[in-house]
């Protein structure tokens, strides 16, 4: 029997059918702008948004990538949309291009709609990224790649797509750049291994990793979920583009993803999963966090056949290196994960900072406050110094105890006794500004000596008038009162 459109009952039933799946598909980007927020940085994606994609026609293990037409959804209203907030939150350089973010602005509104075009015609072509070398802490150098602000967008729009795609399938043990899991949690997980019995580490280290992908083998890996071939493609286009250096010019790139654009992120992901899987299959116990890998073990001899053997696989079928010189089988409280360290103590595992990141830390500091002489107290307190300390403590707090913050921030109220000593710097001026501070006579003649301003920082005197109060009242960051709350509230 027919209808009224001159299909059969079956036909316009599966007609309808397919109508209400391409709706479901569709409205899941333009509904869900403001909910998709990004987690954690460039490459990331929020978990509301990966848990709608695991409920979404595409991701079920019974539905066929290849109908989906995946760089549309890239290039989508919406997602592109999201994007560029993210960008845009993120801020960062600009690439070779020269344009700001507030430029690129002005050219995405003037020039998208081509833009788009030239994308989907495939005859859009990335421009190289620019590459800057930055010092390592333990020596060496890093090398970043900064792409132009509009390649940044579309990198971050591919994200946006693909992420739902691979992360519900990535390892519980994977904790680079992904929503609701951290370095935090990577370090604890860590602990948990050690509290289980295995406190041996195969700790190891590919060296450069982000220089060394091969191109083929992460196409072929990205293929697995990837139909589009136009997608592929694309992303293949910003792993062939080069970089420019100050040096050499342009250079051609045939292998490696460049560190510092948002793909660079969820691909090391999707290559280094069969890592994952592997490790999985063999039963270790492990934690990975992007190209930073610690396997735990029960003893010395399970380390070395461990380290042997994962050795092979990565270099054989991932085609990577493993840096034999700082790789090693050691105890985990000899090693340093993420920054953070282990200590047995009576017995009982517990996390801590190595004594030579504070240092390094504390030289920090000491050049931040070369900067401040000079400058107003209460404004350079606001903008340079809280913003370091704090993101340092958020960061470190999970190794810190209050003891060590007490003797920090003791040490940066004495480092700044010594900033205002050095601007007061007359003894009349010095003694007059004692006296203003309630000082009394009689003491604050002690001003009146030709010590340096680092002893006179820590006479009685001074620290009298430059009292934690006086700092509490120009909003000081305590690093002691804050450990507390972040122990109050992220425990």
């Amino acid at each position: 029997m027919k209808d009224s459109d001159g299909l059969t009952n079956t036909e316009g039933l599966n007609l309808k059918l397919r109508k209400e799946l391409f709706i479901v598909r569709t409205v899941y980007t333009a509904d869900d702008d403001e909910n998709r927020a990004i987690a954690e940085g460039a490459g990331r994606i929020s978990a509301g948004a990966v848990n709608s994609a695991v409920n979404s026609p595409w991701v079920r293990n019974n539905s066929d990538p290849q109908q989906h037409r995946l760089l549309e959804r890239v290039v989508e209203f919406g997602n592109m949309k999201l994007a560029w907030k993210q960008v845009k939150k993120n801020k960062g350089s600009y690439g070779i291009d020269g344009r700001t973010i507030a430029d690129t602005e002005l050219f995405l509104k003037a020039n998208w709609l081509a833009l788009r075009q030239t994308i989907r015609d495939e005859t859009f072509k990335p421009y190289p990224v620019k590459r800057v070398e930055i010092p390592k802490p333990g020596g060496g150098i890093r090398k970043l790649g900064i792409p132009t602000v509009v390649d940044r967008v579309i990198q971050q729009a591919i994200c946006q797509v693909l992420n739902p795609i691979f992360d519900p399938s990535f390892s519980e043990f994977s904790y680079g750049f992904r929503p609701n899991k951290s370095a935090h949690d990577a370090v604890r997980q860590a602990r948990k291994h050690q509290e289980d019995g295995k406190q041996w580490v195969v700790d190891m280290d590919l060296k450069q990793f982000f220089d060394e992908v091969n191109h083929d083998i992460l196409i072929s890996r990205l293929g697995r979920k990837v139909k589009d071939k136009r997608l592929k493609r694309l992303i293949n286009a910003y792993l062939k583009s080069g970089v420019i250096t100050i040096s050499d010019g342009y250079l051609p790139s045939e292998k490696g993803t460049p560190q510092g654009g948002p793909l660079s992120p969820l691909l090391s992901n999707i290559l280094l999963d069969d890592l994952d899987k592997e490790l999985e299959k063999r039963g270790h116990n492990f934690c990975r966090y992007a190209d930073d890998c610690n396997i735990y073990v029960g003893s010395r001899k399970a380390g070395e056949r461990v380290m042997q053997t994962v050795t092979e696989y990565v270099e054989k079928l991932l085609k990577l290196k493993v840096n034999k010189e700082k790789s090693a089988v050691d105890r985990p409280w000899k090693r340093k994960f993420l920054g953070f360290s282990s200590q047995k103590v009576f017995g009982k595992i517990r996390t801590s900072v190595p004594e030579e990141i504070i240092k390094r830390f504390r030289g920090r500091m000491k050049k931040l406050f070369h900067e401040g002489r000079g400058r107003n107290v209460a404004r350079f307190i606001i903008e340079r110094i809280n913003p370091v300390l704090r993101g340092w403590l958020q960061y470190f707090y999970l190794g810190l105890s209050l003891k060590q913050m007490q003797t920090f921030d003791f040490w940066i109220r004495r480092r700044f006794r010594c900033l205002i000593w050095r601007q007061w710097k007359r003894p009349p001026t010095r003694i007059r500004k004692l006296l203003s501070l309630g000082i009394a006579q009689g003491k604050a003649c002690y001003a009146n000596n030709r010590k340096g301003p680092w002893w006179n920082a820590g006479i009685p005197v001074v620290k009298q008038a430059l009292s934690p109060e006086y700092f509490k009242r120009l909003e000081l960051y305590s690093m002691t009162d804050n450990l507390k709350r972040l122990r109050i509230t992220l425990t």
